[in-house]
């Protein structure tokens, strides 16, 4: 199912159109598009919903997927998807056939949507859980015409599964390019890391293969650098982000590594949110991999958003805070979504960082504004641009309820073009119509600008602070 996407100004009645922008872009600096919205009814959903959306960028080409119809007690009901085959311009949309029976499928509920391309192949790829009764596996669609339309799904693995995500090696010089790469964890097994291979486009996955030392987590994020070693960054269920890596294109898998121990500050609200890692790879090899941590604040009152780099495949340098505002702040920073510019490299990478924030993080579930931010840098976070506003302020009321809180996600995502402007597709919530919501995914119009700045990035030789009653053990997050 496919249906044109507008702008917010045309997707709407005129009467409406003043609401929507009203609301949500009052403090906002950029113009945004609506690329996607709830059409179910089903009554296990709270509709209109859309949550959790993941995106990748090749060529002029960006996908994004995401989770339609939020379930209170998990997974949604079904996967959306927003393409763009002209760089951003203008978007199309549909839903995911054979996973939810609102789609011809099996199962029950769909979540934690992941995109991949494969270009040797020129299949791309939206990894999902599909969830029922019996079983939460780990399933894979695929559309062989950029991102157009999607077939009935493979099944990937088959289990107690969770926290899902998907990559492919796209450097034709690679040795294993053309393998795709699919991290989940086993929640019935404490969590336990797994990865799966496939050299076929997705269309068949070879064995589930633990890490050399069997570790155990969640939110694994593969990157695949230019030699082919795949290296995933995950979080620990002993509150750190560690990574673990493939030297053989997936036929094995080595023990973990520390990147970095972890200080994290509950957010208010009850607002379902939790450290999990966002990674990317530039055009070198060089790892990023950021997540919300109070280190470089005093009594860890608030998350800043920090960046952890490799470029050695082993070991990671200390995380640098993002210099959105000083650390005397109020402001609250979570969810990082980052992306690079694939075409970059090293004191040259062009990265994009959208965000969630609190202005304030002494707030309640009555008065915590929720609103997304953007930065960037072109130095390889060196220094960075200003902060922009991309949307909000939106209540907490505004959004689904979950049995873990109010939930926008537990992760966002950017795409950084090639050359180009950076995408974020991102769930902006209006005032609820009623018993109804209005949250939908939407994209910056045109994309936002990847400039430099004069901002210092802060460095581990700024005082971090200890962990607090505060920056309690991170919690495993479930769909």
């Amino acid at each position: 199912m496919r249906l044109p996407v507008r702008t917010i100004a045309t997707a709407v009645p005129a009467a409406v159109a003043v609401v929507l922008l009203t609301a949500t872009a009052a403090q906002a600096n950029v113009p945004l598009t609506q690329v996607s919205a709830d059409p179910y009814t089903d009554a296990q959903a709270q509709h209109r919903t859309e949550v959790e959306p993941d995106t990748f960028s090749f060529g002029n080409t960006i996908v994004s997927a995401f989770q339609v119809g939020r379930v209170s007690g998990g997974g949604a009901s079904n996967i959306g998807f927003a393409t763009s085959t002209d760089g951003g311009a203008a978007w199309t949309r549909g839903f995911l056939p054979g996973i939810t029976t609102n789609a011809g499928g099996p199962y029950a509920q769909a979540s934690d949507a992941a995109v991949a391309y494969d270009a040797r192949h020129n299949v791309w790829l939206i990894s999902s859980l599909a969830i029922r009764s019996s079983s939460v596996d780990v399933l894979t669609s695929r559309s062989t015409d950029g991102g157009r339309t999607w077939g009935n799904p493979v099944t990937t693995a088959t289990g107690s599964l969770d926290k899902n995500w998907i990559v492919c090696d796209n450097t034709p010089t690679s040795p294993f390019y053309g393998n795709c790469y699919t991290e989940y964890d086993i929640s019935g097994s404490g969590d336990a890391l797994r990865m799966k291979t496939s050299s076929d486009g997705g269309a068949t996955w070879g064995p589930a293969r633990a890490t050399g030392d069997s570790a155990t987590g969640l939110g694994g994020q593969p990157v695949v650098r230019p030699n082919g070693t795949v290296i995933v960054p995950y979080l620990s269920l002993g509150d750190q982000i560690r990574s673990f890596r493939s030297v053989d294109g997936g036929a094995s898998w080595r023990a973990t590594v520390l990147v970095a121990s972890i200080s994290h500050h509950d957010v208010a609200g009850g607002l379902r949110e939790e450290a999990l890692p966002s990674a990317e790879i530039d055009g070198a090899g060089t790892v990023y991999v950021a997540w919300a941590d109070c280190r470089f604040r005093s009594g860890c009152p608030s998350n800043d958003i920090v960046v952890a780099q490799s470029t050695s495949e082993t070991t990671w340098a200390a995380p640098t805070r993002v210099p959105v505002d000083a650390t005397t702040s109020t402001v609250d920073h979570f969810a990082p979504g980052i992306g690079v510019d694939p075409s970059s490299s090293g004191a040259s990478a062009r990265i994009g960082l959208t965000y969630y924030f609190y202005p304030s993080t002494n707030c309640s579930a009555s008065t915590c504004q929720l609103s997304v931010g953007f930065i960037s840098s072109t130095n390889g976070g060196t220094s960075w641009s200003a902060a922009t506003q991309v949307a909000g302020p939106m209540s907490l009321s505004w959004i689904p309820n979950t049995s873990q809180g109010r939930m926008f996600g537990d992760y966002i995502s950017t795409s950084v073009r090639a050359g180009g402007r950076a995408y974020p597709v991102i769930p902006v919530a209006n005032a609820p119509s009623g018993s109804t919501f209005e949250l939908a995914m939407y994209a910056p119009t045109g994309g936002l600008a990847v400039t430099g700045g004069t901002a210092r990035s802060a460095t581990a030789r700024e005082t971090t602070t200890p962990l607090t009653a505060e920056s309690r053990p991170v919690a495993p997050t479930r769909n």
